[in-house]
């Protein structure tokens, strides 16, 4: 494995709806987030698209990535055809190695298991055309469903993206996940999480936590990956919780990325 950051490590920082920073945090400062965080990964996501940078900030983002010796990674959400032939060739334009999408329509609906058959089947030439690996993430349909799908597509360009965390709305556990979804992983998200129990023991709540720190069984996730020599990239994300100020949220977003990471190269040593 080859360990990550992307825009949703520093969710907040990037920002979120009704919580925009005075600074937000911009693609050159990701990666050198990444520079200083001694990883070789970034992924940009929906809330830092690259596609909508002007062109020469793109190519200060690029050029960069290859002088830092970074490999850059492309999230996106929607599983249209046209979108994602638009993304396709945009991930090789910036030499990205991975594409990954979120199985859902414009309207956040989740399409039915023909529908998603066929747009993946759609653009599965132009994958292989571009040489590029799309992982479907697994945060809105479940691991069988989607091994299901994979399987009757059969294609070496396609695989699965695995988030620990966002499963759980499903509801799902992250080990179910790893363990019908490992040997066609191409990007694992790791999100830590405590489960606690609300007033009066009726309900639960889901909370994030440092890696490390919460439910998730690295050492386990690590060694299943390997059984099966399995290479995904390892992408450290959080769920950070809001403090007093954004300021002060922001400054824990950036103390669990450093923890998160510094605990992960236990068992991802690159």
């Amino acid at each position: 494995m080859k360990l990550g950051i992307s825009s949703n490590t520093f969710a907040w920082a990037t920002g979120l709806p009704g919580s925009i920073p005075p600074c937000p945090l911009t693609p050159i400062r990701l990666l050198e987030k990444a520079q200083e965080l001694g990883v070789g990964i970034v992924q940009f996501g929906p809330n830092l698209p690259l596609e909508r940078l002007a062109e020469k900030e793109l190519t200060d983002v690029i050029k960069h990535a290859r002088s830092w010796e970074i490999d850059l990674e492309i999230a996106t959400a929607g599983i249209d055809p046209g979108h994602l032939r638009s993304e396709i060739q945009f991930a090789k334009r910036i030499h990205a190695i991975l594409l990954k999408t979120t199985p859902e329509r414009a309207d956040g609906q989740i399409p039915m298991r023909t529908e998603l058959s066929n747009s993946l089947r759609a653009i599965a030439g132009d994958l292989a055309d571009a040489k590029m690996c799309l992982a479907i993430d697994n945060s809105r349909i479940t691991a069988q469903d989607l091994n299901a799908l994979l399987e009757s597509i059969r294609s070496p360009w396609l695989g699965a993206a695995i988030d620990t965390a966002n499963p759980l709305a499903l509801p799902q556990g992250w080990q179910i996940s790893v363990r019908v979804l490992a040997h066609r992983t191409l990007s694992l998200h790791i999100k830590d999480f405590v489960v606690q129990a609300a007033a009066y023991g009726m309900g639960f709540s889901v909370k994030g936590i440092p890696v490390g720190k919460g439910r998730l069984n690295i050492p386990w996730m690590v060694e299943s990956f390997a059984a099966l020599r399995i290479d995904p990239s390892a992408i450290l994300e959080s769920w950070t919780p809001q403090q007093k100020t954004l300021q002060e949220t922001i400054a824990l977003e950036d103390t669990w990325a450093r923890e998160g990471v510094e605990y992960l190269r236990r068992f991802i040593p690159d």
